[in-house]
């Protein structure tokens, strides 16, 4: 195995500036997700992961109490109570992807190849979050013997023989998943994840409008994200989907509603994001590229506790309901699950 540095596909490479672009490269969903407060990169879990390992705690203090206060008679001592603090935890996921192209083949076109390769990978890796987050989720709602958790979860969907306009999404399903869930703190909730389906009923009421986004080339494309009820969604098929008990065959689709700071990020250390390298007698001649991340996705206001200790879990170990524990009140949790057939 040869290493040619400073070239990839016969293009200039440079490892700095390749990772500089790629972690700036515009990507509308990621920057939907921070600028709605849903996603928020983390300094507390940045700084754990850069210290060593991939385990980080986070402290937070609990709210002060709230019983009424003490009658004031002048001759009666004041007894106070302390301020408590708790942590959550989790870990962080090690993942790496390469990609092989053989020299007769190059389908990299355009006055900026490098620039085109460097999307094409940040689009990759973004996709890759996005599909985490609704995993970790699904992890999180499949949390039993919760019943304050249970609150979060809203199903209008029937197990009748049809399905009616009031088992589907509707002009105040929204904000009845999230008084359920919340009450008084509802105005927590910024955003919303569903599949194209339930969009499509939206769209049907005319109550889902969609963005539009410029691309650095000049050229404006509709996105799958828009927004319904004053909040933002992000239209993602791979939504979970279950089959409904109606005689008609129905689906159920769930929505995920998040709140300010719902999910957490951080960067752990990765000695070698990128590496690419040639192999002269393999197939002909083929040039590899390989990219790595350190990074995680946190659930804030529950922390991972799973049996079997890890250095690096798989995503099936990561994201099992069994190894997730809610550590704050459910009040201050801006999380909820909405099942409709569409």
């Amino acid at each position: 195995m040869i290493l040619r540095a400073g070239t990839y596909l016969g293009i200039p490479f440079d490892e700095e500036i390749f990772v500089n672009k790629w972690g700036a490269e515009p990507d509308p969903v990621l920057t939907a997700l921070l600028e709605s407060g849903a996603v928020v990169n983390s300094p507390e879990i940045t700084s754990n992961l850069q210290g060593a390992g991939l385990q980080y705690t986070i402290p937070f203090l609990k709210d002060i109490d709230s019983e009424d206060p003490l009658v004031n008679d002048g001759k009666t001592d004041l007894t106070t109570k302390e301020v408590e603090g708790d942590t959550q935890s989790g870990t962080a996921y090690k993942r790496w992807k390469g990609w092989t192209a053989r020299d007769f083949i190059n389908d990299v076109q355009g006055a900026d190849p490098m620039g085109h390769i460097i999307g094409r990978v940040a689009k990759y890796w973004n996709k890759y979050r996005q599909r985490q987050i609704i995993a970790l989720l699904n992890g999180i709602f499949g949390i039993t013997g919760d019943t304050e958790l249970s609150q979060h979860t809203y199903n209008v969907a029937t197990t009748g023989s049809s399905v009616t306009d009031a088992n589907k999404i509707g002009a105040t399903t929204l904000n009845d998943a999230i008084t359920k869930a919340l009450g008084d703190h509802k105005d927590s909730f910024a955003m919303a994840i569903m599949h194209s389906n339930v969009a499509k009923t939206l769209e049907n009421l005319q109550l889902l409008e969609y963005s539009k986004y410029t691309d650095p080339s000049g050229i404006t494309r509709p996105l799958n994200i828009g927004y319904y009820n004053g909040k933002l969604v992000i239209v993602d098929d791979g939504m979970p989907v279950a089959d409904s008990a109606t005689a008609t065959g129905e689906k159920e689709y769930t929505t995920y509603l998040l709140g300010t700071g719902s999910i957490l990020m951080g960067k752990g250390n990765q000695s070698y994001p990128v590496e690419a390298m040639r192999e002269p007698t393999k197939n002909g001649g083929q040039e590899t590229l390989i990219t790595r991340v350190t990074e995680a996705l946190h659930p804030n206001g529950f922390s991972f506790e799973p049996i079997t200790k890890k250095l690096v879990y798989n995503d099936t170990e990561l994201f099992d309901s069994a190894s997730w524990t809610r550590k704050m009140p459910h009040k201050t949790i801006p999380m909820a699950k909405l099942v409709t057939n569409g």
